[in-house]
């Protein structure tokens, strides 16, 4: 595994990396951000 990697693997497994996860969650479960991501996909998917 490249250094960069187990840089991020021990973050995330760090207390301070595990609140990051669990905001990341709560922020993704909310409708709003979710028609967000869809709009952005759909505005990907047209450009290719």
């Amino acid at each position: 595994m490249s250094p960069l990697m187990q840089k991020l693997t021990r973050f995330l497994r760090s207390p301070q990396g595990q609140q990051l996860v669990d905001r990341g969650r709560r922020e993704l479960a909310k409708p709003a951000t979710q028609q967000k991501l869809r709009g952005l996909a759909a505005k990907l998917s047209k450009r290719r």
